[in-house]
């Protein structure tokens, strides 16, 4: 976490550049009296060193706080590299990140209109306040929760070796790095016992973890019950994935269609029920990553587009 100054916060009431002004106050749809409140992108941050950097590159003039329609104008911030759900806190006010722009690089045009869909960075307010020139930002990065979890007798009591958990762990730890995404994993192995899966799954929905991969238990053996278990704590379920799933594969070995694996989100988690086997589980995970972080974004309602 990293404090970063505001060196002037500013709005306007139409659209174009802002204005400074003494303090802004922050409700459910932004920024009080701006024209982006309500909007997608209702509170607008840039870093003061991309405008120098700006200026610097087409040896443009001196430039205002809110000339870029910046809400919030924040000494540095220029070397951080913002993802959505990233928050920045500041006494009681919270922003999520919702959008955040690139480096600029040539062909400039006007500034607000080049510079705060490059490198702005864009934030819906998840707590009320008041923010004012001299506060400070504290700068909080997402950290991705994702709970696996093995069921399995035999590898629950040493007997087998669970391969499964850990290639999950390995395929997530690929696709969350290869985005420059921060995560945590936690791998626990359970018996074939349906109410510790419950226990495990209730406990992930009320930690707010982002998803829960289950390996294991979606057969139809006298212990196979993982689908039952998480059906139960699903408020809605997404079949179209593991439909897919077991058409694509099924095409060339039917064995593929007898999977009972499920998908859905119970609150604002994910959970997906996988097969016990390592290539089926490299099956499903291969699709499943492919709609990952777009269901994230769903999820909680931030519109990428």
């Amino acid at each position: 976490m990293k404090n970063h100054k505001i060196v002037s916060v500013n709005l306007a009431d139409k659209r174009g550049r802002k204005y400074a002004t003494k303090e802004i106050v922050l409700d459910e749809n932004g920024v009080v009296r701006d024209v982006h409140s309500g909007t997608i992108r209702p509170v607008s941050l840039l870093g003061l060193g991309h405008v120098d950097h700006f200026r610097n590159l087409t040896g443009s003039r001196e430039f205002e706080y809110g000339e870029f329609a910046e809400n919030i104008s924040v000494e540095g911030m220029d070397e951080i590299d913002p993802k959505i759900f990233d928050r920045f806190v500041s006494g009681d006010v919270e922003l999520e990140v919702t959008a955040a722009g690139k480096p600029f690089h040539d062909r400039f045009r006007e500034p607000g209109n080049y510079v705060m869909p490059r490198v702005g960075i864009f934030s819906r307010v998840v707590k009320t306040g008041t923010l004012k020139s001299g506060d400070e930002l504290t700068y909080i990065p997402k950290v991705y929760k994702i709970n696996i979890i093995t069921l399995s007798d035999r590898a629950f009591k040493g007997i087998y070796e669970d391969r499964s958990g850990p290639h999950i762990i390995e395929m997530i730890k690929t696709y969350f790095e290869k985005k420059g995404e921060r995560f945590e994993i936690e791998h626990t192995i359970i018996p074939d016992d349906p109410d510790s899966l419950f226990v495990l799954l209730e406990k992930a929905k009320e930690d707010k973890v982002d998803v829960v991969f289950t390996t294991g238990g979606t057969g139809i053996g006298p212990r196979d019950f993982t689908p039952e278990v998480v059906n139960s704590v699903l408020d809605k379920e997404i079949p179209g994935i593991m439909e897919m799933i077991r058409m694509k594969y099924g095409i060339e070995k039917p064995n593929a269609y007898l999977s009972r694996g499920v998908a859905g989100v119970g609150d604002q988690t994910l959970i997906y029920a996988l097969p016990g086997s390592v290539k089926a589980v490299n099956e499903y995970m291969t699709e499943i990553l492919k709609t990952l972080m777009h269901l994230f974004y769903m999820l909680h309602g931030v519109d990428v587009h």
